[in-house]
């Protein structure tokens, strides 16, 4: 089932992280598509503050990856904060994807996740994010 949902500015966008956060429950990668300023960081920002991360919540851009851990009364440890723009599957696999997907007590959110394709299961969430304007994004939820 897919839904759209269109937000008028970054702190909706960031909203939407949130409330998109409280549907999770532990074991969840989390997928995200779309190009450069549409809104990727900002929603995954969202769901960081809506699992109760403690902050800042930048960018794993030029780190690749970013754990956070969570305290919280859910099934969730773990938060790890992927951007796949500079990697492949193989480099992935080298961070320790396998244990990363597998411990159902961790949430996987990956930016640029088309990237690295291969290795993604087949129940990940699927999120796509489109430039309407200068303000607006259309977020599709696949």
């Amino acid at each position: 089932m897919t839904k759209e949902i269109i937000t008028k500015n970054r702190k909706e966008t960031v909203d939407l992280g949130k409330s998109f956060a409280s549907k999770l429950s532990g074991g969840e990668i989390v997928c995200l598509y779309g190009d450069l300023g549409t809104g990727k960081t900002s929603f995954s920002q969202g769901v960081l503050q809506g699992l109760g991360a403690k902050g800042p919540y930048t960018s794993p851009t030029f780190v690749i990856m970013k754990e956070y851990k969570i305290l919280n009364d859910k099934n969730i440890e773990n938060v790890y904060h992927i951007d796949a723009y500079r990697i492949g599957g193989d480099d992935m696999m080298d961070l320790g994807w396998k244990e990363l997907v597998e411990y159902g007590k961790n949430i996987v959110i990956i930016e640029w996740a088309e990237k690295i394709k291969e290795i993604i299961p087949q129940k990940s969430k699927k999120i796509e994010f489109l430039y309407i304007s200068e303000n607006k994004r259309k977020i599709i939820f696949k």
